[in-house]
């Protein structure tokens, strides 16, 4: 059978736009929505982007909005992709947002939490998105001028139940407490992917000693302080992130350059790896795993670099390896003080840099896990960004690495 030159026309763009469509539906161009919080302004302000899938380029999606309070520090996205939830450290505000299909947050709900304590520092989120986690800087009734006093003696870590819809709900009682409290100065927290454990960086510049408080956590939410807890960890540990089999832990310290790794035993017990700790660039911050849980990414402030790391499956180690810190491949902007590594595919790793207001994107390689800069970056940001977060767009399934 023969078409004459219109039918045949009309047989490529019908089978055109059903790849098209099948694409589309498929692969969107579009893998993820990135947030990243900024407190140049008062109230503090969320910019979206869309996260390419092809390159890794970043554009602005929306207008600008709210963050729903003062000064955010933190941001996190619940497991589902429906709500994202930020912490404002100004007024100790934690406030929801409905993540829609245009990917802009709306429909901000508030909720204080000067009554589990204030001052938030970072938050998490388990795997099953029923409970947030929120470590303060300090205990209900206590600031900057009380901290001499006898009843503000450190952080709290407040636990918050989510709904059915993301609604964040009344914390958790400990005992007569609506938090458990941890040391001095805490830096941050991560809930492992078991939901097992919780844990809480904290330093004492008294004793120069840094600090990782652990606790056996219940799915309602109750904690149990592991009974070795604290762990020594470094001088000033600022930054603390899992693998996603929940067996190993990694830890920075600002003070000391360095990455400490621990192990994971009996679900909240820890135990420091005997080859660590592993060198980092210059004031190491914030800190992430991969998806996958193949590689660390690790923001280093003073060098404006990003340090690489490969995990070793069998025993946690990790390998320096993968791009020489302050090489041109892993450099970012000023000041980096946040990083995460894409939610959709898990291919592109991005820092928010604070001074010079930007986002630095990267292309990770899932088999080295080099980094190549995406082309286009720095991507300008709202003023002195805080925290990112993002939020696949779509289903997609991203194959944790087992040892």
């Amino acid at each position: 059978m023969k078409f004459n030159k219109v039918g045949q026309a009309t047989l490529i763009a019908a089978v055109a736009l059903v790849v098209a469509t099948a694409f589309t539906a498929c692969s969107p161009v579009t893998i993820d929505y990135l947030y990243v919080t900024g407190n140049h302004q008062n109230p503090g302000q969320i910019q979206t982007f869309e996260v390419d899938r092809v390159t890794g380029a970043l554009t602005i999606v929306g207008a600008t909005v709210s963050s729903g309070g003062v000064s955010p520090i933190a941001a996190a996205a619940h497991p589902n992709g429906q709500s994202l939830y930020v912490a404002n450290q100004g007024d100790s505000s934690l406030v929801q947002f409905t993540v829609g299909s245009s990917g802009v947050p709306s429909s901000p709900k508030v909720t204080s939490e000067t009554a589990s304590g204030n001052t938030p520092v970072a938050m998490a989120i388990n795997n099953s998105g029923t409970l947030l986690f929120v470590v303060n800087q300090f205990q209900p009734g206590c600031s900057t001028a009380t901290t001499g006093a006898s009843t503000c003696n450190g952080g709290a870590l407040a636990v918050f139940p989510l709904g059915t819809s993301g609604a964040i709900g009344s914390p958790v009682a400990n005992g007569t407490l609506s938090y458990w409290p941890v040391g001095v100065n805490p830096t941050a927290v991560n809930v492992l992917a078991s939901g097992a454990a919780v844990l809480v960086s904290t330093y004492s510049p008294a004793a120069g000693t840094g600090y990782v408080y652990s606790f056996a956590a219940t799915s309602a939410g109750a904690l149990t302080a592991d009974v070795n807890s604290p762990y020594l960890a470094g001088v000033r540990p600022s930054g603390i992130a899992s693998t996603p089999t929940s067996r190993y832990v990694y830890v920075t310290d600002f003070s000391q350059n360095e990455l400490i790794a621990f192990s994971v035993l009996d679900g909240s017990s820890l135990r420091p790896l005997i080859n660590g700790p592993f060198r980092t660039g210059n004031q190491p911050t914030a800190i992430t795993v991969d998806p996958r849980g193949t590689f660390i990414y690790l923001t280093n402030e003073l060098d404006n670099t990003i340090s690489a790391y490969d995990i070793n499956l069998q025993n946690g180690t990790p390998s320096a390896a993968v791009n020489t810190t302050g090489s041109a491949a892993n450099s970012t902007g000023t000041l980096p003080v946040a990083i995460t590594v894409d939610s959709g595919f898990a291919r592109y790793v991005y820092s928010a840099n604070f001074l010079d207001n930007s986002l630095t994107g990267f292309q990770l390689n899932p088999s080295t896990g080099t980094l190549a800069p995406v082309q286009g970056g720095p991507y300008p940001s709202i003023g002195q960004p805080t925290a990112v977060a993002t939020i696949p767009r779509g289903n997609h399934s991203i194959q944790v690495t087992q040892p």
